[in-house]
């Protein structure tokens, strides 16, 4: 590997604390010109009956990699190592991996379940999708490209969380949909990522950058990251198909702004600021300069019930472009999946006890200072 081809991949320093654990630390690895020259056949001669998720596993496995990230900074102690995490084949030539599994690092390589090696470039990354795109330089003819589903996830439905677990690797956990339109707020992030899958299948370390997929094969999700016991989260694929596509071909993308603090009204929310129904999202503060600057007012103060502070005498939203918005899930999807910057949208509020309606231009939303 020459120089440039390094300086190419040299990857923008971004924080990866907070998400999912990056393994441990290992030697930066010496140039090689090892390029798919590992592969083998999988065995799947005199092996028992299976099921469904067999099949499903038969089916992708061999278009899930492992992602291997070099010269990662660990944050806590400022050395660099070796992470790694897990990667699905989007199209002919690009993988899709979290934003977190390669931030930072210096260089980064693939290994296929075959065996196969492929060195890869960074083609772009989302700080706030949590999102990323390598380009790669060879693929198995055995690896095909995986879709992502066109259906919205249903609770209750089955998916198998597909990666490297621990650096375990082509290893599968089998679950359900636990919950969709999840707003993930991350520890060390100004923002919340939309439009969140939830699953009771197993994720850990690892795991990260690897497919969700339903029973027909289809990536239902990007998993990022895991909340506990039998609680992970995907990235959802009506926000990867938006993502992808404008990392593919500007290196970014572009997430609508309206630069607002807000909350769910609940009952006391409602109850403090005598509305009829606990419904909206009531805006606690507006960013000075944003697209919200003059447009809607904030919270004038709060009163205490129930040991909580409740904010009062802001404006409460309760639709955009005629689209009803019952809490800040609903906002956070909306925005992610049917806006995009330099849109106008129409925004309806209740003020001061009365309903009315006025235009907010969205905005980009700005790269924080963590990133």
């Amino acid at each position: 590997m020459d120089d440039s081809r390094l300086n190419r991949r040299s990857f923008l320093a971004a924080a990866s604390a907070g998400i999912a654990a990056v393994a441990g630390c290992a030697e930066p690895r010496a140039d090689s010109s090892i390029e798919g020259a590992s592969s083998y056949d999988i065995d799947r001669e005199n092996i028992a009956d299976g099921s469904a998720f067999t099949d499903l596993y038969d089916a992708i496995i061999e278009s899930v990699t492992q992602v291997r990230a070099f010269g990662v900074e660990d944050p806590s102690t400022g050395e660099r190592g070796r992470g790694q995490g897990s990667g699905f084949l989007y199209d002919a030539d690009h993988v899709v991996t979290n934003h977190h599994v390669v931030a930072g690092a210096e260089d980064a390589d693939l290994q296929y379940v075959t065996g196969d090696w492929a060195g890869t470039t960074l083609v772009g990354s989302d700080y706030h999708s949590d999102l990323a795109v390598l380009e790669v330089d060879y693929v198995p003819d055995s690896a095909t490209p995986l879709s992502l589903t066109d259906d919205r996830p249903v609770v209750g439905q089955q998916v198998a969380a597909v990666g490297n677990p621990y650096g375990l690797e082509g290893s599968m956990s089998a679950g359900i949909v636990s919950g969709v339109d999840r707003t993930l707020d991350v520890p060390q992030r100004e923002f919340s990522f939309p439009n969140v899958v939830q699953t009771d299948a197993a994720v850990n370390p690892g795991n990260s950058g690897g497919p969700l997929a339903n029973l027909d094969g289809e990536v239902v999700g990007v998993v990022n990251s895991g909340g506990g016991d039998n609680i992970g989260f995907a990235i959802s694929a009506a926000l990867t198909e938006r993502v992808v596509p404008s990392l593919l071909a500007d290196g970014s993308y572009d997430h609508s702004y309206t630069g607002i603090g807000l909350r769910s009204v609940d009952r006391l929310v409602a109850e403090e600021n005598d509305l009829e129904e606990a419904s909206g999202v009531l805006v606690t503060a507006v960013v000075d300069g944003s697209a919200a600057d003059g447009v809607l007012e904030p919270a004038t103060g709060t009163v205490e019930r129930r040991g909580e502070a409740i904010p009062v005498g802001g404006d409460v939203i309760r639709a955009f472009d005629g689209t009803p918005i019952p809490d800040r899930h609903a906002l956070s999807t909306y925005l992610a999946l049917e806006t995009s910057p330099g849109e106008t949208l129409e925004v309806r509020f209740r003020r001061n006890g009365r309903t009315e309606t006025t235009r907010l231009t969205l905005d980009a939303r700005p790269e924080p200072a963590s990133a």
